[in-house]
């Protein structure tokens, strides 16, 4: 267990990108398109030892509004609208199988949105059954899917297990009354442990809970009793995310009022005390705001030097493609990124006119590859080999990093990383702000990119 210094934690909250891709999200462009990513998903059937694939579904409809949500997400209540959209995610999968080797494996599929349960359980088992018979999965994949207990049956999850999945996400943010109230999301405690009963008595190998700091009315008091409770239950991995309040962006954040937020520095107190009661109740800190039991598949790989880092976060899976379908879906090869329309009437032009539904993607150059490999060992591994790299893209290191090199030096006085000959390593608190460090080797934060439009990185 370490302890928090929350004078450094001040000193670094400025916003930055959370690096689930290198080159970030806002970089894509529009000028990509449809054949650009057929081209280069063809290129990856070709080679040696041809990487697994790694499937993403994003489900977007919510019954009701949570006013702190920051997803890609629909609100409705019209079963129509839903069956309508499984069917184009269906033909989205035919369009997209076409040019993928039939005996390429799936070694991870996700299901994401939104409220993926908002599907009724027959119309789980209509899409499941869909994918697992248009592409080749190993036997021992990994298949999550996140699910909302408010509106969720038994009948649910028998669904989801019966399809294979075996590992589920869950959304709790506070069990604090007023709270829930003024983010507009009821979840009373039993809810959510009735739930969390159901899915080990069903055999699901691992489940997460997510938490939230930042929400209107939280006190440390208050969010001390949630994260007790959460210990209690036990789950296998807890993430603990901050509330970025941006009505500027998301509207329906207007909702919650500035003034009902805890201060600044209740935030931090919220922070510290969260940290460091998981990681003295024994879950293992593996990075920015995620936490997992010792034995669990996420610790194991950080420990391994496993770990890898996408648009679902934090991933045992590396070396994967990544082939997302539905709206806003953000794909990624070795070679590009590309994300899908974000309007249903978009989405289903497209995939009608036959294309797949490619709104702007991202083609990554040699500096970027470089780049990429440096930030993603820091964000998961949390140390750089710099022989290695000099080794593998034919540079001098600190040379080719002199403005980063340069920058380094910050953090090695505040002990959040170490440098030696041949090596940056990241201290135990330098993984709390792992997104700064990684920042000085991002050439657009180099070349004075705006950051305004990212996260607080605390």
């Amino acid at each position: 267990m370490f302890q928090i210094d929350l004078d450094l934690v001040k000193k670094y909250d400025k916003p930055g990108p959370r690096y689930t891709s290198y080159p970030t999200a806002p970089h894509f462009n529009e000028s990509f398109t449809h054949e650009d990513y057929v081209d280069e998903i063809i290129k990856t059937n070709y080679g040696e030892n041809l990487p697994d694939l790694s499937l993403y579904y994003h489900l977007p409809y919510c019954d009701t509004l949570c006013y702190f949500c920051g997803c890609n997400m629909l609100i409705t209540r019209n079963r129509d609208r839903v069956k309508e959209y499984i069917k184009y995610v269906k033909k989205e999968i035919d369009l997209l199988r076409i040019y993928i080797l039939t005996d390429r494996k799936v070694s991870q599929l996700h299901w994401g949105g939104g409220t993926p349960t908002h599907l009724r359980p027959d119309e789980i088992n209509d899409l499941a059954s869909y994918i697992k018979s248009s592409f080749n999965f190993k036997d021992n994949s990994e298949n999550g899917c996140e699910i909302d207990p408010r509106e969720l049956t038994r009948e649910h999850l028998e669904a989801l297990r019966n399809n294979g999945f075996n590992r589920i996400s869950m959304g709790v943010q506070d069990f604090n009354e007023k709270v829930q109230k003024a983010i507009n999301r009821i979840q009373p405690e039993d809810i959510t442990r009735q739930t969390v009963t159901w899915v080990r008595e069903l055999g699901f190998s691992s489940i997460n809970l997510d938490l939230i700091y930042g929400l209107p009315f939280q006190t440390l008091n208050s969010f001390t009793e949630t994260v007790d409770k959460i210990i209690n239950i036990s789950p296998d991995r807890i993430a603990v995310f901050n509330y970025a309040h941006v009505p500027w962006i998301k509207k329906h954040m207007s909702l919650i009022h500035n003034e009902d937020l805890p201060k600044p520095e209740v935030k931090l107190d919220i922070l510290k005390m969260t940290i460091e009661k998981l990681s003295a109740s024994g879950y293992v800190f593996i990075g920015m705001d995620h936490f997992a039991k010792p034995d669990d598949e996420l610790a194991i790989a950080l420990n391994e030097k496993k770990l890898n880092r996408n648009f679902q976060g934090y991933s045992t899976h590396a070396g994967t493609d990544l082939y997302s379908m539905g709206i806003t879906a953000i794909s990624q090869l070795n070679n590009i990124y590309t994300q899908n329309f974000k309007t249903e009437k978009e989405y289903y032009n497209s995939i009608d006119y036959d294309t797949l539904p490619i709104a702007k993607g991202y083609k990554l150059s040699n500096d970027d590859h470089l780049r990429r490999d440096v930030i993603m060992k820091l964000m998961c591994n949390f140390e750089v080999d710099m022989q290695s790299i000099e080794e593998k893209f034919n540079i001098n290191f600190k040379d080719y990093f002199s403005w980063g090199m340069n920058n380094l030096k910050q953090f090695e006085d505040d002990n959040l990383v170490s440098v030696e000959k041949d090596k940056i390593t990241v201290t135990e608190m330098g993984k709390l702000l792992i997104r700064n460090i990684a920042i000085i080797f991002d050439r657009y934060i180099e070349n004075k990119e705006d950051t305004a439009k990212y996260s607080k990185t605390i």
